[in-house]
């Protein structure tokens, strides 16, 4: 009988550990606040790009915008994902050359972003 009581309280402890109700909710308030953050640098670097601000700025905002997009991870929206990466690159080299087409590549990829989001968001 105390060896039941033992079996049960490591499969309990097991099971809470492990629970995936758990884990998931870091996980989404990370996810979540990388979805935000993305669109947040993304709107900060149209914004610096339409002041005409200095490019260091900007490509700041857009190396930030490269690293929150790798937590703005989610299975539906993979394929956006890699699209506003992409679409992401194109704009980075834009405004590094002072391309004047670097404004609605910028805009671009936000809504490409934005859509991420509101399918992120639907499904949550």
């Amino acid at each position: 009988m105390n060896m039941m009581k033992k079996f049960l309280a490591v499969v309990a402890l097991t099971s809470a550990v492990f629970s995936t109700s758990a884990l998931a909710n870091p996980g989404e308030a990370k996810v979540r606040a990388a979805a935000e953050g993305t669109v947040a640098k993304v709107e900060e670097a149209i914004a610096l790009n339409s002041k005409g601000s200095d490019k260091t700025e900007v490509l700041q905002a857009l190396s930030e915008v490269r690293q929150l997009q790798k937590e703005f991870r989610y299975e539906q929206t993979e394929r956006l994902r890699q699209k506003a990466g992409d679409r992401l690159k194109v704009a980075r080299d834009q405004v590094e050359k002072g391309d004047a087409a670097a404004g609605e590549s910028l805009q671009a990829t936000l809504d490409l972003y934005k859509e991420m989001l509101k399918i992120y968001n639907a499904a949550h």
